[in-house]
């Protein structure tokens, strides 16, 4: 057997299992859910793009927030889709750990574009003066090469680690790859130690920026509290901001909820909707609060779409 330990080329995903009665039902859903996800996000990447009266910070930091969403569906819906209508539902070993990295590296990205909305909201509530040299152009695109890179290099270089194991399984319990379900086919307990230590450090920093903003937010509202002038510009530009965070948060938190504490009590399809909510919800509901809440995106939405019925 250990001679074949690092031969495994593909892995099984067995979260599909016990829905082959619904399984067109459960395509067509998905292909909905995706079109609506890729049509939204398109939607308000292309008109912050389109108009330049949107070329501001806030605006650009929605943008990368709706690319971003772009980018982590992209690992896994087409893939999800085609397993829907494939009678065995495999993975290759080098597909596995791009999908892992993709995932995995757009949810750590939307909580760093969600840190640095924070920052932009905070500077422009509390340090108005100032709010156009602290967020100057080239700070703004260090921001963005930073709410993006950074999370693609962290979560590679645990993917890297995860890719020295030797696993004795082919066998991953769930709809699609995330690196603790390669962690857990390791043969040798021991050799994962440092891919604990890696997946810790990428949690406590991701913590970190997770309090950031809730302390972020916090001040805000302090300040904003004694003006009724800041309360409403509090309410309509950084209401859509912690919305944001509390819906990613809410899928973050349910997902591991049910790895930690249940994964062997609930159902395979309470399993599954737990596991794509991050993939569902964030990437759905983000560019749907932008677009109606922030007066400009959603003027601009309304315009080009009365231009087009006309």
């Amino acid at each position: 057997m250990m001679d074949n330990v690092s031969q495994i080329t593909m892995f099984f995903l067995s979260g599909l299992n016990e829905t082959n009665n619904h399984r067109f039902t459960l395509f067509f859903l998905t292909l909905l859910c995706y079109c609506v996800i890729l049509l939204v996000n398109i939607s308000v990447i292309v008109t912050i793009i389109m108009d330049k009266n949107l070329h501001e910070p806030m605006y650009i930091l929605v943008c990368t927030l709706c690319m971003n969403a772009l980018y982590g569906t992209t690992g896994f819906y087409p893939k999800f889709l085609w397993d829907l209508l494939s009678p065995v539902h495999v993975i290759s070993y080098s597909g596995c750990l791009v999908q892992a990295q993709i995932i995995a590296s757009f949810a750590c990205a939307d909580l760093s574009i969600l840190s640095v909305m924070a920052y932009d909201r905070y500077v422009a509530m509390c340090r108005p003066l100032e709010y156009h040299s602290v967020m100057s152009r080239q700070r703004l695109i260090a921001f963005v090469y930073f709410s993006w890179l950074t999370p693609f290099f962290i979560v590679a270089a645990n993917m890297f680690l995860t890719s020295r194991l030797k696993l004795c399984s082919p066998y991953i319990s769930r709809l699609f790859c995330v690196n603790w379900t390669i962690v857990k086919l390791a043969c040798f307990p021991a050799e994962t130690v440092v891919n604990s230590i890696g997946t810790y450090i990428t949690m406590i920093i991701y913590l970190f920026h997770g309090l950031f903003i809730v302390l972020s937010y916090m001040y805000l509202i302090k300040t904003c509290a004694d003006s009724i002038e800041n309360r409403a510009k509090f309410m309509q530009t950084c209401v859509p901001h912690l919305t944001s965070l509390l819906i990613f948060l809410v899928s973050i938190l349910f997902d591991v909820m049910i790895i930690r504490f249940g994964s062997k009590d609930f159902p395979q399809t309470f399993k599954n909707f737990g596991a794509i909510e991050i993939l569902v919800i964030p990437p759905l509901m983000n560019p749907l609060i932008y677009g109606l809440k922030l007066t400009k995106i959603r003027n601009r939405i309304l315009v080009v779409l009365t231009l087009k019925t006309k």
